[in-house]
């Protein structure tokens, strides 16, 4: 995929984009189920997975909702509430909730970040200086949102589910006013994701089209198009983190746990080492074997002196330490000046020198 080389320096010294690791991002949402001290476990099990970040999501029910969006019933089998509103309220966790779980990521060399929903949510995040920010698929067409995002100069790792390029044109112009430094995932908003919608090219779609970093948001069951997003030049990939996928509430079936958190940490790195080589090249370790495997060339019968070689006289069998067979059509025609017996590894010094056979094949000698 065609990669943007502009990189973008946290405020830590972390670095994103082209020619850095990729940074893996722990979502953790609202699975903490709005108690704290889940949450702080989460951010515990994530720093052992390996990951860069941990995020979470910052509502603010009325800010976000119409009265009677607040008031609509909720009674499904991962309702918090009895309506919509007490349902979103008890996944809240506040501010200073919010500022211990900071200070717990950055204790544990984690970055600390988060989603805003809305105006007064984005207040209360930027009260805790945080080193990036996110725009939710769901904010990506809120404007007057984005706008205030912008404005903050803080770094920005913006998703574009449910966004049509024109859409994401239309926010990153917001953006690009203010600054350049956004990070765009590539995402599909469906929970979770079939594999055939995932649709991992459009990340070189995104970066060709608006030549930024580009990295990728997976909602699908497993960790495969995860992983494969890092071959593809993914610089950021971020996932749904759980400690339970029975738990209540929909986004933990589409995600990790802990041991599969880490696994995808694993793989992503060795993605990484795997990609370092860039041109074909031919290792110390791999000449070694190709003494073993591959073949030479060697006589197939006993032969006098003076004999010209012919395709019936040859034949190629391992170790491969002498005349490779690479060599076949500069050996066949030559004549011998020692005879040789069956199986012997062809030497150059037993055959006469190719402008001699050449000469005597010419004479008819």
């Amino acid at each position: 995929m065609q990669q943007c080389n502009k990189t973008i320096t946290l405020r830590s010294g972390k670095t994103l984009g082209a020619g850095s690791p990729c940074f893996v991002v722990a979502e953790i949402g609202n699975n903490h189920q709005g108690d704290p001290a889940l949450a702080a476990q989460m951010v515990h099990e994530a720093a052992r997975a390996g990951v860069d970040a941990v995020k979470f999501q910052k509502r603010n029910t009325e800010a976000l909702l119409t009265r009677a969006g607040r008031e609509k019933p909720y009674t499904g089998s991962n309702s918090f509430g009895p309506t919509y509103g007490e349902h979103r309220d008890a996944l809240e966790l506040s501010v200073s909730q919010l500022a211990g779980l900071k200070e717990l990521a950055e204790s544990l060399g984690l970055i600390f970040f988060a989603s805003a929903w809305d105006g007064p949510s984005l207040d209360e995040m930027l009260e805790l200086k945080p080193e990036l920010l996110k725009i939710s698929s769901a904010e990506l067409v809120n404007l007057p949102l984005v706008r205030k995002m912008a404005c903050s100069g803080i770094p920005l790792i913006m998703s574009t589910g449910m966004s049509s390029m024109a859409d994401i044109e239309s926010a990153l112009a917001e953006v690009r006013r203010k600054h350049d430094d956004v990070v765009l995932l590539h995402c599909n908003s469906r929970y979770p994701c079939p594999e055939e919608q995932i649709g991992l090219p459009v990340m070189g779609s995104l970066a060709q089209a608006f030549d930024l970093p580009v990295g990728y948001s997976g909602h699908e069951r497993g960790m495969g198009p995860s992983v494969a997003s890092v071959a593809m030049g993914a610089c950021v990939v971020e996932r749904h983190f759980t400690l339970d996928k029975t738990m209540r509430g929909t986004d933990h079936q589409v995600s990790l746990t802990p041991d599969e958190l880490a696994l995808m940490v694993g793989m992503i790195r060795e993605v990484e080492k795997a990609m370092d080589v860039q041109g074909k090249t031919v290792f110390p370790e791999e000449l070694a074997a190709a003494k073993k495997l591959r073949k030479s060339i060697v006589f197939s019968r006993d032969l006098p002196v003076g004999h010209v070689l012919g395709e019936a006289d040859l034949t190629t069998k391992c170790p491969g330490d002498g005349v490779s067979p690479m060599r076949w059509d500069e050996v066949v025609g030559r004549t011998l000046r020692t005879a040789v017996r069956h199986e012997q590894q062809l030497q150059w010094e037993v055959l006469e020198p190719a402008h001699t056979s050449q000469a005597r094949t010419a004479s008819g000698s």
